[in-house]
């Protein structure tokens, strides 16, 4: 293994870091927002169990990011390095400017710009990237639905309850649906670096065979999200845990559980959605219930345009470094 090939899996861990920093709004922005966790013990909570689903979830993801995107043939260490970067920097000024983007969705863009330059689009796998085109809409729509029913439901098993007594219950449920919420967000979010890693070392010689994972960069994978989650997006915790909407526990607790089932079961058929388009449905959903003026719906088109700029962004950029590192090496 080159020296080359190591500062690339350095950098790819540096994306997986950074892509827990901006998704530790996903896992905490609700359950700090409610008040029953104060920022520290939220980014500490959804760390511990973003590395915990390590040992409870495959590698289904990963083999799409690996050889579902784009053509295995043309990819090489140049390839990588240029999709990673054009992620970083689309990830990082995302999350500098409080906005949560996908940091999937930056990393397929990342991946199509340099293919694109290099083979056009036959070198695209239509399948892989229709699948995650539509889960950019569809996650999001799938999120608000099962807010809103969840909290409907719950307002109604809850109807006879005193709002103090509900809040009581809700305030310790919340810290189980935030938990199960962090737990898919690092089996769908780490096994994307995974997958990015692994089709890194296949193309350069450094592994062979059927395409498999290192169990050592599932652990560092999973390790690097969890740190990133523990250092907190502290911008991007704010627009999602109080811009959007106001929440109290129940509320907290529904749109969890909401995204939670979301991203798992996602996670379960290797479809590697955006836990942030998840969220945020599901947070709009429940705070829809009481009247659709409670979401401010202005921060939610930011967010919605930021969503969209994704993966076109990151493919400049991705494109950009490429072009320059094909022309150093040349």
């Amino acid at each position: 293994m080159t020296w080359f090939i190591i500062f690339i899996i350095v950098v790819a861990l540096l994306f997986d870091f950074l892509n827990g920093m901006n998704d530790a709004a996903n896992s905490i922005a609700t359950v700090v927002s409610t008040k029953v966790l104060s920022p520290t013990q939220g980014v500490i909570w959804a760390a511990f169990w973003n590395f915990a689903a390590v040992f409870i979830f495959g590698v289904h993801v990963a083999k799409t990011i690996g050889k579902g995107i784009v053509d295995a043939d043309i990819i090489n260490e140049y390839v990588v390095f240029s999709a990673l970067m054009g992620a970083i920097v689309w990830v990082y000024t995302c999350t500098r400017l409080g906005l949560p983007i996908s940091v999937s969705h930056s990393l397929i863009g990342g991946l199509i710009g340099p293919a694109l330059l290099i083979g056009g689009p036959e070198v695209l796998i239509a399948t892989g990237i229709i699948k995650v085109v539509l889960f950019i809409f569809l996650s999001p729509i799938v999120g608000f639905l099962l807010g809103y029913l969840l909290m409907v439901a719950t307002m109604w098993i809850f109807r006879k309850t005193s709002p103090r007594k509900v809040d009581g219950v809700f305030s310790v449920m919340q810290l189980l649906s935030s938990a199960v919420f962090s737990l898919g967000h690092g089996s769908n979010d780490a096994q994307k670096t995974i997958g990015i890693i692994t089709i890194l070392l296949f193309s350069t010689g450094n592994l062979t065979g059927e395409f498999h994972v290192p169990v050592w960069v599932i652990f560092a994978s999973y390790t690097t999200i969890g740190l990133g989650t523990l250092a907190g997006g502290w911008k991007v915790i704010k627009t999602l845990g109080t811009s959007l909407t106001h929440l109290k526990p129940v509320q907290g607790f529904c749109a969890e559980t909401a995204g939670a089932i979301s991203v798992i079961g996602s996670t379960l058929g290797g479809i590697p959605v955006s836990t942030t388009h998840t969220i945020t449905g599901s947070i709009m959903g429940v705070g829809s219930v009481k009247r659709l003026s409670a979401v401010r719906w202005g921060v939610a088109g930011n967010i919605i345009v930021a969503w969209v700029l994704t993966i076109p962004g990151a493919m400049l950029i991705s494109t950009g470094v490429y072009w320059v590192v094909n022309l150093i090496v040349k």
